[in-house]
């Protein structure tokens, strides 16, 4: 469980009165009613390529939706590109910016779960902070959903990120990954009303929101033909020693115990694969697998693998934990919960599945609106259902049907609404945010860029940087005790020269 971690959200935006051209606009507007403490229009981007893949070459250009075009600039609009993206990086150790439509928050590094539950919640609050500033600003009802899908053909991402060696060689990390990430919307998927694919009929209910819109096994794109295997090659860290595995296949989850369980299990098979466990099977089609196992979940469980035989995403599932049980069982509380837990939903989800209710985003919700279905007399094609799915997401924890059922004892939590309220100022103390974190308090109008494994600070005449892409461990504790034990730059820039 000690490697970095970090989530990336989009939110879906709904402003009332606003057409969809002009949602980029007031992406950019909510993210610039940040009111908290921050570095603002300094993100440095020297250190990304999109275009590298981790498979050793360069690809031409990424794919793009042809519907982005929903979201063009009307012709007379121009802004520069300072004033075009909006970029803050905040106190505690996030990156908060806008993606085209959507407001997006990027959560610090944390190391464990617990710290990320509690930062991606964090991310929640703050972006709805921005939405009523900028409503009140604006007059305009402004409705905020952390999902994947705005029902019209539309997707956009939770991103999962994780620290990994780099001598795990990637073409066979994505053959190992593809039948876990596959079969993993059993306990991580959202939920999701009906079927966003045109040619498919029949479909009332459907675990994850993300599966409809995967096309390809492995590539660096991320908005159009999407892969289930991210091969984007850009590490914030010493890209000698380790990679970024940039994970796009994943649902946005509501619940604080689902996000855990997600992250935790696929940081156990990381370090499983680290430890050199080779899994033994192969899917004949990866890509029919996660689309089948989201819309056929109750009624088709058998995936044909390469070597002929039928298994269920169960079983599946279970190979992965019994390799991470071998390997992790009682070396750390963490791991031991995850391990306890994945062995726990795989035993329920095989027998009865809502028992789940109170712990898996999914449940929770087909439950929900199968309540409401039935005593409304509806079918699954009502679109007063899909509403209601949306509604599940709405992250207004006075409106959102995901936090009634929290506020009435009916989801499990992880964290205390304490634990978010620090992690909205606070970066975690164990992991480099936490030196991001107090550079952007202490040396705010010295700082000239930044990234997530550097900083550049203005002294005097010069440019001191300031790396953080080795600071793990001791170095960490070494460089926030710089960093909090300097009153100027000129006296951190001493310290950084002499060591």
């Amino acid at each position: 469980m000690h490697r970095l971690l970090g989530l990336e959200t989009e939110y879906g935006l709904y402003v009332d009165g606003v057409e969809v051209s002009d949602l980029v606009d007031e992406a950019r507007a909510i993210v610039q009613s940040y009111a908290g403490f921050c570095v603002k229009h300094k993100w440095e981007y020297r250190d990304e390529d999109p275009l590298k893949d981790a498979r050793g070459f360069r690809v031409a250009q990424l794919s793009h939706n042809p519907e982005d075009i929903k979201y063009e600039r009307p012709t007379g609009k121009h802004l520069s590109s300072r004033e075009d993206h909006v970029d803050h990086v905040l106190a505690n150790g996030a990156r908060l910016y806008h993606d085209h439509a959507h407001p997006e928050y990027s959560t610090p590094e944390c190391k464990t779960l617990r710290d990320l539950v509690a930062h991606d919640k964090a991310g929640e609050r703050i972006v709805w902070h921005c939405a009523q500033a900028r409503a009140r600003q604006s007059g305009r009802a402004i409705s905020i959903y952390k999902n994947n899908t705005d029902y019209h053909g539309m997707s956009y991402g939770t991103h999962e990120n994780y620290l990994v060696k780099r001598d795990l060689p990637f073409e066979w990390l994505v053959t190992a990954l593809l039948p876990f990430f596959a079969t993993r919307p059993i306990f991580a998927g959202a939920g999701k009303v009906g079927c966003e694919d045109p040619k498919v009929k029949g479909v009332e209910f459907q675990l994850s929101q993300r599966a409809d819109f995967f096309t390809e096994i492995c590539s660096v794109d991320t908005l159009h033909r999407r892969p289930l295997i991210n091969a984007r090659d850009e590490p914030h860290a010493d890209q000698r020693l380790y990679r970024r595995l940039h994970v796009i296949v994943g649902d946005a989850n509501m619940s604080e115990y689902t996000t855990a369980l997600k992250v935790g299990t696929t940081a156990l098979v990381l370090a499983s694969f680290e430890q050199g466990w080779i899994p033994t099977i192969t899917l004949r089609d990866p890509i029919a697998a996660i689309k089948e196992i989201s819309r056929h979940f109750q009624n088709s469980m058998n995936l044909e693998t390469d070597d002929g035989r039928t298994m269920s995403a169960i079983e599946i599932q279970r190979i992965y934990l019994e390799a991470a049980q071998a390997r992790f069982a009682g070396k750390d509380k963490e791991a031991d919960w995850v391990l306890g837990e994945w062995e726990s939903v795989l035993d329920l989800l095989e027998r009865d599945f809502t028992q789940l209710a109170h712990k898996l985003d999914w449940v929770a919700k087909h439950q929900l609106l199968q309540s409401f279905r039935e005593s409304e007399k509806l079918s699954w094609q009502d679109e007063a259902l899909i509403s209601l799915d949306l509604e599940y997401h709405n992250i207004n924890s006075d409106e959102g049907l995901f936090y009634a059922l929290q506020a009435e004892g009916a989801m499990e939590r992880l964290v205390t609404d304490q634990e978010i309220t620090k992690a909205m100022i606070n970066a975690p103390d164990d992991t480099r945010a936490c030196i991001r974190g107090a550079c952007v308090r202490q040396f705010n109008e010295s700082i000239e860029a930044l990234n997530w494994g550097r900083l550049w600070l203005k002294h005097e005449n010069k440019i001191v940087e300031l790396s953080l892409r080795n600071a793990f461990g001791h170095r960490v504790d070494e460089l926030k005790d710089y960093v909090r034990g300097s009153s100027t730059v000129g006296e951190l820039a001493l310290k950084i020269i002499q060591k």
